[in-house]
């Protein structure tokens, strides 16, 4: 059972999940805040465990990725004011991050996470099932007004008017 303190809102998860490199991953620093522990003692702890973490679980941001990361929050909120480049965790990294982080509160932090990263999953599938609808909606909306400036585009037939017509005229 999740103890209170450790209920974590899915927004503030989902603020902290960044699209790195083509993939949903979380900086250390955030993780680290989440699980109420410093970063440094996070990458210590994944850093005697390395062989948990492959290059798809987690990687170093690349200077390039860490100035455009610090352009992204702003100069004034950079990510913790630090000097060296953040870690990156994807999914599979944050999920492995549980079994070095021994504690009931990164257990409960990661159901949280793993929770969120599953939303994201939905609405980014709903989403484009929804944009698919739409972009067939359109495509017959398209077709109605074709048809409709196609009618109007007719030429106009002349008619007799309607009435009594004097042969004088």
């Amino acid at each position: 059972m999740a103890h209170p303190h450790a209920v974590i809102p899915v927004e503030r998860i989902a603020r902290r999940i960044y699209l790195i490199r083509g993939e949903k991953a979380m900086l250390d620093s955030d993780l680290a805040d989440l699980y109420g522990v410093e970063t440094k003692n996070l990458n210590k702890a994944v850093k005697r465990n390395l062989r948990r973490f492959p290059n798809d679980f987690m990687f170093q941001l690349t200077s390039d990725e860490f100035e455009a990361l610090r352009f992204q929050f702003g100069t004034s909120k950079g990510p913790g004011g630090r000097r060296s480049r953040p870690y990156v965790f994807t999914e599979q990294g944050v999920a492995m991050l549980s079994s070095v982080l021994n504690s009931d509160r990164a257990a409960d932090v990661n159901v949280a996470i793993m929770r969120t990263f599953v939303k994201l999953r939905e609405m980014l599938a709903t989403n484009q099932d929804l944009a698919r609808k739409v972009k067939d909606h359109d495509r017959q909306i398209a077709a109605l007004f074709s048809a409709v400036e196609k009618m109007l585009a007719l030429p106009a037939t002349k008619k007799n008017p309607i009435g009594y017509i004097h042969p004088k005229d």
